[in-house]
């Protein structure tokens, strides 16, 4: 809450009822003060004044706790322990929570955060709104960023935000019609494997309730707010990468990209020239949906010939006999090492660019 904006309504119930008036928080400390020179002092046993809805008389003092939501976050004292006391302390209650919802909608936490990832904020802004909605930069964050098939329903919505009811610490947004952002509060020490379970039980509740197929990019882990952008854009990118690179995958996490995220960030054209340079012309093509299995088999047994033969069915033989061919059509060995390394990548840079429009 903006102590400047209470510090206004004060001075002006102060030229209405001629007694002094004063606002304190959970800890005691005046934030808010008729008279200017008393803010920053702490109120002692302001504990006992928060303790119940009710009010309380110290030092000449009137003072009542004014509700937020569900909990009491400030209280309002008045010069005097009078009848007179206690209405003053009444109406300022009424008035000061009015204006606190009001300025609590506009400067909503979940907006907030919103306006964080998407970039809609100017940074020397966002340490300035942290500090006035309360919130811990000191904590660990993670960006889930959830994406539809089709459309969001408003039901899709509102399943992912009963999964994570604690508004304080953990947002749902809506991005656009297909993408939901959740933003989580983690542990420093989280391991990936536990983020990605997350996730996990986020897509199986949405297949599970309303029998939507989501895919989930995970960005990465963050402290402070002002980085919460760059774990919201990780997540789009793992998301972006895996609809070319790992198009079974349901879960996609931006710490596990590998190469698939620097030929992602690869113009088009370059790629295009790295695959005239690395094969002959038309020879990738020419290899049938066989021959590809066999390659992919190849390159999971890690370059083994006998395990990938017996995994396969097939005698060794004929193994190394699709090999050389593979190896006369292409001029790459895949038995070398650096030979598979370069034909895993080309095969990796042409499905990109099957799947993917002419960028320059």
């Amino acid at each position: 809450m903006s102590n400047r904006l209470f510090q206004g309504v004060v001075h002006q119930l102060k030229d209405a009822i001629d007694r002094h008036i004063g606002i304190i928080d959970e800890s005691g400390t005046i934030i808010s003060c008729s008279e200017l020179g008393r803010v920053g002092d702490v109120i002692p046993d302001a504990s006992e004044i928060f303790m119940q809805n009710d009010y309380t008389f110290s030092q000449g003092y009137t003072y009542r706790p004014f509700t937020s939501q569900v909990r009491s976050e400030y209280a309002v004292f008045v010069e005097g322990t009078d009848d007179e006391a206690k209405k003053f302390v009444d109406f300022a209650c009424i008035a000061l929570s009015n204006i606190k919802q009001l300025y609590d909608e506009k400067f909503d936490r979940a907006n907030f955060i919103k306006n964080v990832v998407m970039d809609n904020i100017l940074p020397g802004d966002i340490y300035i709104k942290a500090r006035e909605l309360r919130f811990n930069n000191e904590t660990s964050r993670v960006t889930l960023l959830i994406r539809l098939p089709e459309q969001t329903d408003i039901s899709v919505f509102d399943v992912v935000q009963n999964l994570f009811p604690d508004k304080t610490k953990d947002f749902v947004i809506n991005i656009n019609e297909t993408d939901i952002a959740l933003i989580k509060e983690v542990r420093a020490d989280i391991a990936p494997k536990d983020i990605e379970k997350l996730a996990r039980s986020i897509a199986d509740a949405l297949s599970n309730e309303l029998y939507v197929n989501a895919t989930v990019g995970i960005g990465s882990i963050v402290t402070g707010i002002k980085d919460l952008a760059n774990s919201f854009k990780e997540a789009q990118v793992a998301l972006e990468v895996g609809k070319f690179f790992d198009t079974e995958k349901t879960i996609v996490s931006y710490d596990n990209l590998g190469i698939a995220r620097l030929i992602y960030q690869l113009p088009t054209t370059l790629c295009s020239m790295f695959l005239r340079e690395v094969f002959k012309k038309g020879s990738i093509d020419s290899l049938d949906e066989e021959t590809l299995f066999t390659i992919q088999r190849f390159f999971e047994n890690n370059l083994n010939v006998s395990e990938t033969s017996r995994k396969l069915f097939v005698h060794r033989n004929t193994l190394v006999y699709r090999l050389e061919k593979i190896k006369k059509l292409t001029g790459l060995d895949l038995r070398e090492f650096d030979d598979a390394i370069v034909f895993k990548v080309a095969l990796m840079v042409k499905r990109y660019l099957d799947a993917k429009p002419v960028r320059y």
